[in-house]
């Protein structure tokens, strides 16, 4: 992940697409600093609400997750502790951030957040595997608003869920966001969720940011070959019936990544300046940005 750059402010969704392995949920882990063993953030800022957390030593940085900026982990089964009850994991949140709080305080809170998520409150009593696909997602999202964040960030939140509980948990996320104010960053590889939840896309591709501007001039006017091509491998409902596209090849090894652009074994307008120089991110209409030759 290289030279990422980015803004969100409160009340706003800022989604970022791009295919398996482009380094969209490294772009999560580095804003909480979980990166896994190994992983560390050699330079650059985080600010957040005026501090930079890059910085921050990791007692206080403790304080910013969760309170400040919390996670809904990709695959909600796998993020649950499958021995303890529903309701005690919210309920861990909440006292570990909000010290003195009693527990008919907790109590009544984790039934609250269950309720705002559309479960049932009697429910926290069960346990993770006692919960459908759905409910486990949505319990992930009321473990994430447990000590009320300032930000939300959805990895891959519609990840193995059908069609109709998918836009369930879309619309739920949508008014939280809404009525609590909330900034919020959506990651995804489906350009349908990110159109109809964002009002700004970032299009990530072998680790850096090839495209990034508001939803509306992105999807009207994809400026980069990698937007257009993930645009038109994607059906739609009320347009003309086409032959969908793909884009040939694979994503680059990120340890070896090609010269200059890296999408360029990839493109069909490459050019010889594709393979020596990289494109950078220049605006091409106010507030649309791309790193490309063409333009």
């Amino acid at each position: 992940m290289e030279n990422i750059s980015f803004k969100v402010e409160a009340g706003e969704a800022l989604g970022i697409a791009g295919e398996s392995g482009s380094g969209k949920s490294t772009v999560a882990l580095s804003l909480l600093r979980i990166l896994p063993q190994g992983g560390y953030i050699r330079k650059g800022s985080i600010t957040f609400q005026g501090q930079d957390l890059v910085t921050l030593p990791e007692n206080e940085m403790r304080k910013i997750r969760w309170k400040g900026i919390s996670i809904v982990f990709q695959g909600a089964m796998n993020a649950m502790n499958p021995v303890y009850k529903v309701g005690d994991q919210i309920a861990e949140a909440i006292k570990l951030h909000d010290k003195g709080v009693t527990d008919s305080d907790v109590k009544e809170r984790v039934a609250k957040l269950l309720e705002t998520v559309g479960i049932e409150p009697s429910r926290s009593n069960n346990y993770p595997h006692e919960f459908s696909g759905g409910m486990r997602q949505r319990a992930l999202i009321a473990m994430a608003l447990a000590s009320n964040p300032v930000m939300l960030i959805g990895d891959e939140p519609g990840t193995a869920l059908d069609v109709i509980v998918q836009a369930q948990t879309l619309k739920l996320l949508r008014d939280l966001k809404d009525r609590l104010g909330l900034a919020m960053i959506l990651i995804s590889h489906d350009l349908s969720i990110i159109a109809e939840t964002c009002e700004k896309v970032a299009i990530m591709y072998a680790g850096k940011i090839v495209e990034y501007g508001d939803a509306v001039s992105i999807f009207k006017n994809p400026l980069h070959p990698y937007t257009q091509g993930l645009i038109k491998a994607f059906p739609s409902i009320k347009g003309s019936r086409v032959r969908l596209s793909s884009i040939p090849g694979q994503p680059p090894d990120l340890l070896h990544p090609p010269p200059a652009c890296r999408f360029n074994p990839r493109c069909p307008y490459v050019m010889d300046v594709c393979k020596k120089d990289e494109p950078l991110l220049e605006e091409q209409e106010k507030g649309h940005v791309v790193a490309c030759h063409l333009y």
